[in-house]
């Protein structure tokens, strides 16, 4: 009987130019008996997914992407050293060793190379194959896609610039360079176009489906600077009649909705309790580092004091139903009343400076580096501003309750990736929801020009969010439509994982001036500007060692 090899670790893995080298495990699988039926060839698509989630639910290639794309961004800080790889990600002092991103690496191969073998083996006429190759299509598009974004320059900075290895066949001889950004992007648009077309049948948020294929498109002609594509599949989807926005209510525990249970999960890699994180595993998932619930936990990265300054313009804003506080409590049970805020008067660095306050009679007064000081107030548009005149002048502050604190950083939790089904750190990655498409659409038509339309999409999300809708005369100063639709991805898509290559995409700068450890290295990076090199991974060491055609990045 003819045998179909493939590996199940990256293809280059397997073709090591030296015997010395760890070629790696291969599976051998019987072509024949693989499909020797209908239903063959989704079982072995489903084990395509499994690639996305992992063995455990925490060691895919979902989780690694997570931490890639989410800790380089500016919504998040961490409180303290690690010894985990996924630091290097967090403070851009890239490794060319870094385990996980190595492992990234290799999963995003396992699931190409799983994706390739239905892609050669089955042939396109029913409905049942065509949506089982359309599936196939899609998984292979969305690993290349984000693949690109962590190994390979924003696409309007040079289709030319090299991105990674396109390996579409399983043949062992196969053994590809790297190709550049616009091959890379070509190929992306290829498989999803051809997964929208084959496709045929919506098996809700955890399996691939035209939906799916068409908002990945939309995202990535987003990416290209195609406005126009970007909004005809943003509203491919939207008015598919498939999906709606949560109401404000069922919005604020978004969190806790499996994705069959959420009417605007599009795709997402889903996990489930009892086989992915069963008993201890909680604690290695992405959401054990962002809280600790019930004493499980790290809890060791919390939201960054720009993302709150940000989320706390609006007075009631939903998303800010996914940040918990940890107040703390007096012997009483009674929360403890404080101002607080960032100083930032050191040039090496940010801090942040808690004070408990006293009332009187009305009169609220706190001490502070050895003065006493009144506390004093102001409205502004509506919304009351707190500040005291202090040595320097005046210092805007945040009048709150105290909170607890890990090296002087106070505990703002994150739980939208934890308490799906109330369990406590469950979650399924979102890749796509409709929330995403409106998104989509503002930016486009406000790179076109279409201001009010594109605050009208931004206002369907700040509405549900319960927070005042923009008009043209209403933006926040300084603000073009484009900025205040950019703030509302990033409020809405938070800790999702997009924060990172959108601001890198728009010629942005990431300025990280807040509090976190991400400061304490010798040379931190304060700013980082979307032309840097580090805005990109290296690609792993150990592929170069066995490929050594692969040029490294700078």
């Amino acid at each position: 009987m003819k045998k179909l090899k493939y590996s199940i670790l990256l293809f280059i893995t397997l073709m090591a130019i030296s015997c010395d080298l760890d070629r790696g495990p291969f599976t051998e699988v019987a072509a024949e008996d693989l499909f020797a039926d209908p239903g063959a060839a989704q079982a072995a698509t489903l084990g395509n997914y499994l690639f996305l989630k992992g063995d455990k639910g925490y060691d895919g290639w979902s989780d690694d992407l997570h931490r890639m794309s989410e800790y380089s961004g500016d919504n998040v800080m961490i409180s303290g050293g690690t010894t985990d790889p996924l630091y290097f990600f967090y403070n851009y002092q890239r490794v060319p060793n870094n385990s996980r991103n190595d492992r990234f690496w290799r999963n995003s191969y396992k699931a190409v190379i799983g994706a390739n073998t239905v892609l050669e083996l089955l042939e396109e006429g029913t409905d049942e194959a065509n949506q089982v190759l359309g599936e196939n299509y899609y998984i292979r598009g969305l690993v290349y896609f984000q693949m690109g974004n962590v190994f390979g320059r924003p696409y309007n900075q040079g289709t030319s610039n090299l991105s990674i290895p396109l390996k579409l066949t399983t043949d062992l001889d196969d053994i590809p360079d790297r190709n550049t950004v616009g091959e890379v992007y070509d190929q992306v648009l290829a498989d999803l176009l051809k997964a929208e077309e084959l496709m045929n049948e919506n098996k809700g948020p955890s399996f691939a489906s035209k939906e799916a294929a068409q908002a990945l498109l939309s995202r990535v002609y987003l990416y290209m600077g195609d406005n126009a594509k970007a909004i005809e599949y943003a509203d491919k989807v939207i008015n598919s009649g498939q999906y709606s926005l949560l109401p404000s209510g069922q919005f604020s525990v978004m969190n806790t909705l499996a994705p069959a249970e959420n009417d605007e999960a599009i795709f997402s890699v889903t996990l489930t309790k009892d086989i992915d994180i069963p008993g201890t595993e909680d604690w290695f998932t992405i959401g054990s580092f962002y809280a600790t619930i019930d004493g499980v936990g790290w809890g060791e990265m919390y939201a960054s004091q720009t993302y709150l300054e940000l989320l706390n313009k609006d007075q009631g804003d939903l998303r800010g139903s996914f940040i918990e506080p940890q107040y703390l409590e007096d012997d009483n049970g009674q929360r403890i009343p404080a101002i607080y805020w960032v100083d930032g008067s050191d040039q090496d660095g940010y801090a942040y400076e808690f004070a408990r306050t006293t009332d009187s009679g009305g009169a609220i007064t706190f001490d502070y580096d050895g003065s006493n000081y009144a506390l004093q107030s102001e409205d502004v548009n509506g919304r009351t501003i707190y500040y005291f005149n202090g040595p320097n002048g005046r210092q805007d502050v945040t009048f709150d309750f105290d909170i607890d604190k890990r090296n002087g950083h106070p505990k703002f939790f994150i739980l939208k990736a934890s308490q799906q089904e109330n369990d406590l750190h469950l979650w399924s990655p979102t890749v796509s929801r409709l929330a995403e498409m409106y998104l989509n659409k503002a930016e486009a038509l406000a790179k076109q020009g279409a201001d009010q339309l594109a605050l009208d999409n931004i206002n369907r999300l700040r509405a549900r969010a319960n927070v005042p809708e923009y008009s043209s005369t209403s933006l926040p100063v300084g603000k073009t439509v484009l900025d205040v639709v950019l703030d509302e991805r990033r409020l809405e898509l938070a800790f999702e994982g997009h924060r990172k290559f959108d601001v890198y995409r728009n010629e942005r700068t990431m300025d990280r001036r807040y509090p976190g450890t991400h400061l304490n290295n010798s040379n931190p990076f304060f700013e980082i500007e979307h032309t840097s090199k580090v805005i990109i991974e290296f690609i792993p060491e150990q592929q170069i060692l066995l490929q050594p055609s692969l040029i490294q990045n700078d």
